[in-house]
């Protein structure tokens, strides 16, 4: 993944488990991954699997979207 998209996709999770009133640590144990994967995850030093994005977006009730501009 490129920079860019790292740090959106962070943004995009960050932003969807704080509208969620989600900690990193409940969201962690929703998706059966350690508390740091989650923090590592939304600063955009994690480069996360389509699995685990999706597991991330099942976790917080969302689809994940894919798009290519």
């Amino acid at each position: 993944m490129t920079g860019s998209v790292k740090s959106s996709v962070a943004e995009q999770v960050k932003m969807a488990r704080k509208q969620a009133g989600m900690t990193q640590e409940t969201l962690a144990d929703i998706v059966g991954t350690k508390k740091s994967n989650i923090s590592r995850l939304e600063s955009g030093r994690y480069n996360p699997s389509f699995e685990f994005l999706g597991r991330i977006a099942q976790g917080l009730g969302k689809e994940l979207e894919v798009r290519i501009r």
